[in-house]
């Protein structure tokens, strides 16, 4: 099974699904974090393909991966965002699982991390309009 983990930082969320037993591109800007990954999968023994890409940019491909995982992806901005969960759409397979953790805007009030604003911070019907085929319907 096929899985894009998306803006995976130093690999932690990539190498756990390739202990999983998937097969794993993980995806991130920073050459430093795909050097801490590549050292992670090593001492984990476990192979994880990584790739330095500006995910604004990257070819996403189309109906590519059985799996997206983005968790805590929550640097970019609106704009950012809607390319960004377009592009984890179009790549995931007919029928694949889409995994998206992120913060609410409530977690500025307990100031334990997360996105300084809340316009970077989901809300359920900010996520229902993007993911579900029939926007806001009762069917989602």
């Amino acid at each position: 099974m096929s899985c894009l983990a998306v803006a995976d930082g130093e690999g932690r969320n990539g190498v756990w699904l390739v202990e999983q037993g998937l097969k794993v591109l993980s995806v991130d800007n920073s050459a430093v974090a795909a050097s801490k990954a590549d050292t992670l999968a090593q001492q984990k023994g476990v192979k994880l393909d990584f790739e330095v890409a500006d995910l604004l940019n990257w070819e996403w491909g189309e109906n590519r991966y059985d799996a997206v995982v983005a968790i805590f992806i929550q640097f970019a901005t609106p704009e950012q965002r809607t390319q960004l969960f377009e592009n984890m759409k179009k790549c995931l397979k007919p029928g694949g699982l889409l995994l998206l953790q992120g913060y609410t805007p409530r977690q500025l009030d307990y100031g334990t991390g997360g996105p300084p604003v809340a316009e970077n911070m989901y809300t359920e019907a900010m996520l229902r309009k993007s993911f579900c085929r029939y926007g806001n319907s009762a069917s989602c």
